[in-house]
């Protein structure tokens, strides 16, 4: 088997990289000193943090997936742990981004020394003035990806990503974001849509472009369609271990619902600690290595 790549978000996840709360948070002195900074909605819970990632490990672990734990690193705070963002895993290896958000800037060096380590090559770095995280990409097809485009990632980040992945990709989707709540509360893509199958995606498209949203219909995707009421409780954000296999945050029944009524398999977990309160869902925290 491969050590790495990636060109989906819903094929058979293999290997996976995640960090621990223990690696994150560190400990209460530190969750004290930066949540308010780093907007989460209230200092985690770093005990009962714990005992929900290690349940999301659990479920990764049963679907087949090498795990792989990025380390403690003096370069990152609470934010790092949501993996998804420093970097993307592709198809000939990792492309290492410059984050929006100042305060996550050293998770990028953390993260590439890592999976160079785990036999991963850097293909591709954003620099400069561009600005990309890995919450506004999304593979939408083997050769085709979607890129929001807000206050993380901007229109050279954009480019330059574009650029390192021309000989992979046919198609760069661009997505504009909506102000929202404004920065501090700001969206990502990955906040409003999920892949969970090739022709199957969950989304909130109250605040998708309709522009978007008739360029996914065209193409044929089946849109499950999040209800306000469980927006704001990550019900948009899932994560696929495989076609129609995804995990998702407890707590949105209605959303569980739709997506076992389209042949779904959900597993969920409790989030209310490493995820509800600093708004990163399933998916961020992960970052996909190999998947089959």
């Amino acid at each position: 088997m491969p050590a790495f790549g990636c060109r989906s978000m819903i094929g058979p996840l293999r290997r996976v990289l995640v960090k621990h709360p223990r690696d994150a948070f560190r400990d209460a002195g530190l969750i004290e000193s930066q949540w308010r900074d780093l907007n989460f909605t209230a200092a985690p819970d770093l005990a009962r943090a714990e005992a929900e990632h290690d349940r999301f490990v659990a479920l990764l672990r049963e679907s087949g997936a090498e795990t792989l734990f990025l380390p403690a690193d003096d370069r990152t705070g609470l934010d790092s742990l949501y993996v998804h963002d420093p970097v993307l895993v592709g198809p000939r290896g990792a492309i290492v981004f410059r984050m929006g958000k100042p305060q996550r800037r050293g998770e990028a060096a953390a993260a590439r020394e890592f999976l160079e380590r785990a036999g991963v090559p850097v293909v591709g770095v954003i620099a400069g003035e561009g600005s990309v995280e890995g919450g506004d990409v999304a593979w939408l097809a083997e050769r085709v990806i979607a890129v929001g485009e807000g206050y993380r990632t901007n229109g050279e980040g954009v480019r330059q990503l574009r650029e390192v992945l021309a000989d992979s990709l046919e198609e760069v989707v661009t997505v504009p974001l909506p102000h929202w709540n404004g920065p501090r509360e700001c969206l990502h893509l990955m906040s409003l849509l999920s892949p969970v199958d090739r022709d199957l995606l969950v989304v909130y498209p109250r605040l998708l472009p309709v522009v978007f949203l008739r360029w996914l219909r065209d193409r044929g995707f089946e849109l499950v369609e999040v209800p306000d009421e469980e927006f704001e409780t990550m019900a948009a954000n899932v994560f696929a271990v495989g076609p129609r296999r995804c995990l998702a945050v407890a707590g949105n029944p209605r959303t569980r619902a739709l997506l076992e009524r389209a042949g779904v398999e959900v597993f969920t977990f409790e989030g209310k600690e490493i995820c509800l309160k600093g708004t990163g869902g399933p998916t961020c925290l992960t970052r996909p290595i190999l998947r089959g």
